[in-house]
């Protein structure tokens, strides 16, 4: 039996843990071959050797998504290899300090914006040539509600999530009349180191996992899926259009 992406090249950040792992995960077993970016190599081991379980296989990229000169050598590096890129997925973020705006240093802001934004800009640069190489280039960013909530005491990772979402908007306008399909995935409270550290008071078994939440980003890969410019939210297991403010 062909698997649905047998062939395809998938490059997914934040591989080590949480929804980048298991979304690693799944489309390994979809058939793709993987190119795991993520800063700890023990987890990209880890992740290795499951989806070598799973009679898939990986390439491993230990790399900071600030080293924004990495993520041009890793574009020029596809290139080489594999002359395209069919599946990008931006999963990598950080949730940055929980405080009240003038109290947060310009540093840890700093940090934020260059893991939730700038590292995504640099994405979109280097990987777009490849995308379009592609028979049917597939790009999926995962975002938060907090981009459009304005949660108190998370101004960074809301602003960045908020900016992220013009960005992945503006590239899919840019592409519309080409095959690159550009879309964003909002996975809402999932069970997560992350939302642990945020959330320290919640009771983490009654979150979903992220092991579901990429069951539903895989189609968004696959090159079946023909919208672009929309935001799927978990959630509510709904597609969504973007509109101007009422």
């Amino acid at each position: 039996m062909t698997l649905p992406l047998a062939s395809r090249i998938a490059l997914v950040t934040g591989a080590s843990r949480g929804i980048g792992y298991a979304t690693a995960r799944a489309l390994a077993r979809a058939g793709a071959h993987i190119v795991a970016v993520a800063r700890t190599q023990g987890g990209l081991e880890e992740l290795d050797d499951e989806i070598r379980k799973d009679g898939g296989d990986a390439t491993l990229v230990p790399l900071s998504l600030t080293d924004f000169e990495g993520i041009a050598r890793l574009g020029a590096a596809l290139h080489e290899r594999h002359g395209k890129l069919d599946i990008l997925v931006g999963n990598a973020g950080v949730a940055g300090p929980s405080s009240p705006l003038g109290h947060i240093e310009l540093k840890p802001w700093n940090d934020v914006v260059a893991v939730n934004i700038t590292a995504n800009f640099q994405l979109i640069r280097c990987m777009e040539p490849l995308l379009k190489q592609s028979d049917a280039g597939r790009a999926v960013f995962v975002t938060s509600g907090a981009a459009n909530q304005a949660n108190a005491y998370l101004g960074p990772y809301a602003a960045s999530k908020a900016a992220l979402e013009t960005l992945v908007r503006v590239w899919a306008n840019e592409t519309a009349s080409t095959p690159l399909r550009v879309n964003l995935f909002s996975p809402g409270p999932i069970r997560t180191r992350m939302r642990a550290a945020v959330f320290p008071g919640e009771d983490p078994m009654t979150l979903e996992t992220p092991e579901q939440v990429a069951e539903l980003i895989v189609p968004m890969c696959a090159p079946g899926w023909n919208e672009t410019g929309k935001l799927f939210d978990y959630k509510t297991r709904t597609l969504m259009s973007f509109r101007a403010p009422a």
